[in-house]
């Protein structure tokens, strides 16, 4: 497959002497700047997503008038965060020495 190539962006000298400063060794400018755009579009994707999501389920909500409190809802996601955290640190104690 052959390769396109993105525009041309025009900086100040200092923006580049900034993202060149923060190059990983061996890593080029153009590896770069090709990684900050396809996460930058990724996490655009991902936004979009998430507000779709959300206007769908505002959508339900107010054609079967079903809602819930926002402090409800909270603490159900806190319940479940704490519970993957205290799972995730039963696995990262090393195992008790016999003597």
């Amino acid at each position: 497959m052959k390769t396109a190539q993105l525009p041309p962006v025009r900086v100040e000298p200092a923006v580049r002497q900034e993202i060149e400063a923060a190059l990983h060794e061996g890593e080029s400018l153009s590896e770069f700047v090709e990684a900050a755009a396809l996460q930058a579009a990724r996490r655009r994707k991902a936004q979009e997503e998430f507000l779709a999501r959300g206007r769908a389920s505002l959508a339900a909500a107010k054609r079967t008038g079903e809602f819930y409190p926002a402090e409800e809802v909270l603490g159900r996601m806190r319940a479940r965060l704490n519970k993957r955290m205290e799972e995730h640190r039963r696995r990262q104690k090393p195992p008790a020495r016999r003597a």
